[in-house]
Formats: structure tokens, C-alpha cells, sequence
């Protein structure tokens, strides 16, 4: 999957090397008085605990990480991007840990890496990927997480391997629930709101029980604050996933990434790739191809992924198309607010995990004529905006 934009850039010295003064860095330091001296204006509003919130990454030696990985060999070789590849590694604590080698020549530059270094030590949340550490030794550039057992999203929605057992429906409604926390976390809880820019099935991570935490944060960026209703920045992300304004525009909002969390969604329900080639024209396209599904509630259903063999809780199908549709309204102001996706996502759960239906209804009850989850338990949306209303999409 290629990035909107490659970010090259000069490799610095250290991280203590970072100038704040570059735009496109969006964390700095502050004197004031409300954060304290020298700590960044990045701050979690959350229910972290203190010590979570202290904890900042390690700093490793080369050295440290070559031994952790047996010198990078291939048997500990996990994945492989234009970022760079991620190796499997034992610390000497006996801690199981991802490196992520990154690629001086990838799209993944030099300030990419400082701002994951600091986002992820400022930002702590379940639903986040914890960084252990870092390594800026000469030109290597070297970040550790957590070792996630199942690996990204992506690989468990496309190209099945033989013998490996698709995402059952509740599942991936688990996954998008998770993965929605985490949004809503950088989006209400961080202060200033984070714009996490890069929201993809390949930055979802799973642990053994598929249990999702968002991940690379190189292109996070600072939300708007006060009276301002964007940033403009350089146009970065992953084809398929940035949001139609904001590629157009350069404008770049917390509906930027409701969009992107949309296509996640689309992927999740229908098991195919936000862009993929090897479909015949007017398929290449997820939401391209979705869009007309998407307007009429009777062809929703023909969105399900084969996979699924039809194992789903019908209503709670079809609620998801529905929300999905309303992530993917081509005007950001009629997108909902990630708050509200979390309150109806976790109310379909709740529905998806009661016996899933065995086969399709003949005539499953139109998302019009049931209860709303998004009006569940919120009432910022108006009558016209239900999941009855796809005429703007």
C-alpha cells in the first residue's frame, strides 16, 4: 500500500537534536504555568494513572537491540514495509519485543520517527501500542513496542492463508470497538486532540485474544484548538483511506480520520482491500465500489464478506452498514463524532455476541425502521442524519 506522500528528510544526530519550530512536528514544549515548566502542551485527560503517564520511552544501544534480535536475523524478521521491517526480539529482562527497523530510503523520515518517539510517550491508553524504547545510534533509527502476537488487521481480513480461520462477525465488531476507543481517546481525552492522520487495517494491531491497539504514529498530528476549524498541513496518509477534503485541500480535521476509521470499518464487513488492483475496474476502489450499495438499505447485504457464510446477528449487520455509511459522507460536518461511534459500536457488540444468525433473512428489517444505536445513549444527531437518510452520500 503506498503513502500519499514519501517523507525523506535529513537524519538527525538524536532525538534531543529536535527543532520545534518545524510545523509539521506537532509537539512542543511549554512554560505554562497550567502544565509546568518544560512539559509538553501534550497531555492525557484520561483515566491513566500517574505512572503511566510518566513513563517515558528507554533509550537503547544498537548494540542492545542487535543481541535482542540475534543480530537481525531473518528467522526474527515479522513484517516488511516501505518503512523499514520489524523484527521479533527478547530482552534481557526476558520481555518479548517488535523492533522496528526503519528504512533511511522509506517513506518513514527521520521526523516521523521523532514525533512517534514523543507521541507515544506522552499518549498511554489501552487501545494505543505501548513504545518501549527507541534507538538513534549513528544513522539508525530503531523504535520498540510491544510484541502483538497476531500481528496487523490486514492480515487476518485479506489473503487468507489455507487452514487459517476467517474473523468470525463478532470478532471484528470486537476489533472496530477497540480500535474506535483508541480514536476517541486521541480526539477527547489527549489535550490539544490528536489527529492520528494514518488510520489503516495495517496500524491495527492484535494480541492473542484480538484485542486491537492503534499503532505508528509517525504522521500524528495536533488537532485544531480554540476557534480554529483545521490545520493546513502537507497532505500524508495511505491511498484509500485520506479523506476526499483533505487531500483536495490540505485541510485536515478529526472527521479527516472518521473518514479513514469508516473505510477500516467498510474493510472489516466486507473482507476486501481499500484499494486492490488486482479487482476488475469499478472494484479497485473500496468505498468507489460501495458507494451505491451503500445509498439503498435493501442491497446492504451484499456487502457481507463471503467468509462470513452469512454468520452474523442480521440487525447488527446491517446497523454497522449504516454506520459505516455515515463515517464515509463525502461532507466532513455530516460525519459523526467518534464519541458517538463508540456508544453505537459498543451497543451492536453487545448484540453480536447474543447466537448469531445461521443464515441471511429473507427480509431483514431495513436499518429505517429499527432503533438507531448512534441516537443510543446521545441525541447530537438530528432526525435527518438517522440511518434512514443516505441521500448526501
Amino acid at each position: 500500500m503506498l503513502r500519499c506522500f514519501s517523507c525523506g528528510g535529513k537524519w538527525l544526530k538524536d532525538v534531543k537534536d529536535f527543532d520545534d519550530d518545524d510545523d509539521d512536528i506537532p509537539i512542543r514544549s511549554s512554560d505554562s504555568s497550567e502544565h509546568g515548566s518544560g512539559r509538553s502542551l501534550l497531555s492525557g485527560r484520561g483515566k491513566e494513572s500517574s505512572s503511566q503517564k510518566g513513563n517515558m520511552a528507554r533509550s537503547f544501544t544498537f548494540r542492545e537491540l542487535s543481541i535482542a534480535t540475534r543480530n537481525f536475523t531473518e528467522t526474527n524478521l515479522v513484517g516488511e514495509g516501505g518503512f523499514g521491517r520489524v523484527f521479533k526480539g527478547h530482552l534481557d529482562s526476558g520481555q518479548i519485543v517488535a523492533i522496528k527497523q526503519l528504512n533511511r530510503d522509506g517513506f518513514q523520515g527521520n521526523q516521523e520517527f521523532i514525533v512517534e518517539v514523543l507521541m507515544l510517550s506522552l499518549l498511554h491508553h489501552p487501545n494505543l501500542v505501548n513504545l518501549i524504547g527507541y534507538c538513534s545510534s549513528g544513522d539508525e533509527r530503531l523504535l520498540v513496542y510491544e510484541y502483538m502476537r497476531m500481528g496487523s488487521l490486514e492480515g487476518h481480513l485479506f489473503d487468507i492463508e489455507p487452514g487459517q480461520q476467517p474473523l468470525d462477525w463478532s470478532t471484528r465488531i470486537k476489533i472496530a470497538v477497540g480500535a474506535a476507543q483508541g480514536l476517541e481517546y486521541l480526539h477527547c481525552k489527549a489535550n490539544p486532540p490528536v489527529i492520528y492522520r494514518d488510520l489503516k487495517s495495517a496500524n491495527i494491531l492484535l494480541d492473542e485474544n484480538f484485542y486491537p491497539k492503534l499503532s505508528d504514529f509517525g504522521l500524528a498530528k495536533l488537532g485544531p484548538v480554540g476557534d480554529n476549524t483545521h490545520v493546513s498541513t502537507r497532505v500524508v496518509g495511505t491511498f484509500g483511506y485520506c479523506a476526499p477534503e483533505y487531500v483536495m485541500s490540505g485541510k485536515l480535521t478529526l472527521k479527516s480520520d472518521i473518514y479513514s476509521f469508516g473505510v477500516v470499518l467498510l474493510e472489516l464487513i466486507t473482507g476486501r482491500k481499500a484499494i486492490d488492483l488486482s479487482r476488475k475496474a469499478g472494484e479497485q476502489n473500496l468505498v468507489v465500489w460501495s458507494r451505491p450499495l451503500l445509498k439503498d438499505p435493501t442491497n446492504f447485504i451484499r456487502l457481507a464478506d463471503p467468509m462470513l457464510q452469512g454468520r452474523f446477528h442480521v440487525r447488527s449487520f446491517y446497523h454497522a452498514v449504516a454506520i459505516t455509511a455515515m463515517c464515509l459522507q463525502e461532507s466532513a460536518n455530516f460525519r459523526p463524532l467518534i464519541g458517538d461511534i463508540v456508544v453505537a459500536l459498543k451497543y451492536l457488540a453487545s448484540q453480536s455476541n447474543k447466537k448469531s444468525s445461521r443464515g441471511v433473512a429473507r427480509s431483514p428489517l431495513p436499518p429505517s425502521q429499527s432503533p438507531s444505536p448512534l441516537k443510543h445513549g446521545s441525541d447530537s444527531f438530528s432526525r435527518d442524519r438517522d440511518f434512514g437518510s443516505f441521500s448526501s452520500i
